[in-house]
């Protein structure tokens, strides 16, 4: 399984980001939650996945992260 690559995010993951956070009013504290995580250097599966922090959804595909979903939304792809 790849690493997740944090380090080299496209550009579009950047500004959604911010968009996300802004509009869903996503604290820093909860966007702070997935760098505990980040810091284990986690793999993930070549498809869809998603990691669960409560408030929000980190959502990839493959090695990227691509968006953030508000809790209650619906994941797709393998829960990490």
């Amino acid at each position: 399984m790849p690493k997740i690559e944090w380090r080299t995010l496209p550009t579009r993951f950047a500004a959604i980001c911010s968009t996300e956070r802004m509009n869903a009013r996503i604290s820093e504290e909860d966007l702070i939650l997935p760098s505990t995580w980040r810091d284990t250097n986690p793999t993930a599966p070549d498809g869809l996945w998603f990691k669960d922090f409560g408030s929000f959804k980190l959502c990839g595909e493959g090695k990227y992260p691509k968006t953030f979903l508000l809790r209650g939304q619906l994941a797709k792809g393998k829960e990490l």
